[in-house]
């Protein structure tokens, strides 16, 4: 095994970056506030060991997350870091009014300037009925798609420093997020189809793909991201990483176990079953996965990045060198054993140290 920091023999150091996105998932026999307790101390590591971005997801109505308002987790976060950009992987626009989201992170970025990102998704985070709640009634209509890139500018000149101007009834109106802004959070899409990079290349906007998620696709949104991208006032050139599931531990045969818990609670998901809290080690290990599920389950573990921390170092270096990628940014998906306290995630957080100290050095 090499010595901390230094990789095996063979492997390029073309990981510039490691940053973090947290799901918050919510363990059986974890309140609320526990998971909360879990997530504060993983930020706190990757801030301590070099990460460059701690995102948080947005997800509405489901038992195993507890990610439901980004902007919140947020300043949380934010707080209790000191060096890190904290950031949402992401704000899912349709469910909201582009000012308001203008006016929260223009608040966030004057509290912790240089330290926020906007990550923005047009998915809806939820099931239809919690889209409907959210909405006020109304719904998520085909008019939020269609609108999708119109609401990204006006969040984004609604944070500028100058605002907007409006004609209402032939009197002119200023419209701005913030009274007075120094600085404006860096602005991201994200996306798992070619649409989001298609619309973050004609805005000229840095873009992330959902590798976690989807894991198939990710070279021809990346390719055509990068071909067809117009250079903006925000950025001059391609600006792109990918996310990761990994799970690392100091055996391989303890990262397989690990990763368990959450592989059967995306299998839940995408066989319509329940999103219960995530089982402990102990419990997956009962459970017998149905015969005509197990493809399914076999294929999304052989996306993941699951193994020791050689093991995973190289993966992730081959991942980067495949999608010409200088950051790769982490969902530790580790699970918890039956004992392990509440408030806490340490083999997430051992995910997090046993990369960095192979890729960050």
């Amino acid at each position: 095994m090499p010595a901390a920091g230094v990789l095996s023999e063979g492997m390029s150091d073309s990981i510039g970056a490691l940053s973090v996105l947290d799901l918050v998932t919510v363990r059986e026999g974890q309140s609320t506030a526990d998971a909360l307790r879990a997530t504060t101390s993983l930020a706190k590591v990757a801030d301590e060991i070099g990460y460059r971005r701690y995102w948080v997801a947005e997800h509405h109505n489901m038992p195993a997350v507890a990610a439901t308002n980004p902007p919140v987790l947020i300043g949380m976060l934010a707080a209790q870091t000191e060096r890190i950009r904290v950031g949402s992987g992401g704000v899912m626009l349709p469910n909201h009014a582009p000012l308001v989201i203008a006016e929260q992170f223009s608040l966030l970025e004057a509290a912790f300037p240089g330290r926020i990102d906007l990550g923005i998704g047009r998915a809806p985070g939820s099931d239809p009925v919690t889209s409907w709640a959210l909405r006020s009634g109304a719904g998520r209509t085909d008019e939020d798609i269609t609108r999708f890139p119109d609401y990204v500018s006006d969040v984004i000149a609604l944070m500028d420093a100058e605002g907007i101007a409006l004609n209402l009834q032939g009197r002119h109106y200023g419209l701005k997020a913030t009274p007075h802004a120094e600085s404006t959070p860096e602005v991201w899409l994200l996306g798992s189809s070619d649409f989001s990079a298609r619309l973050a290349a004609a805005k000229g906007l840095p873009y992330v793909f959902a590798h976690h998620f989807s894991g198939q696709g990710t070279a021809e949104a990346i390719e055509l991201y990068r071909s067809s991208f117009q250079p903006s006032d925000l950025l001059a050139e391609p600006r792109t990483f990918l996310t990761v599931n990994a799970v690392v531990a100091e055996r391989t045969e303890l990262a397989e176990r690990l990763a368990l818990p959450q592989l059967l609670a995306m299998l839940s998901l995408r066989t319509g079953g329940p999103l219960a809290p995530q089982l402990s080690v102990e419990e997956a290990e009962r459970v017998e996965v149905p015969a005509q599920h197990l493809p399914m389950l076999n294929s999304m573990k052989a996306r993941w990045v699951i193994g020791s921390a050689d093991e995973a170092a190289r993966q992730l270096d081959e991942l980067a060198r495949t999608f010409g990628v200088d950051e790769v940014m982490i969902n530790p998906a580790a699970g918890a054993f039956a004992d392990t306290s509440a408030d806490r995630t340490p083999a997430k957080e051992d995910s997090l140290r046993l990369l960095a100290d192979r890729l960050l050095g």
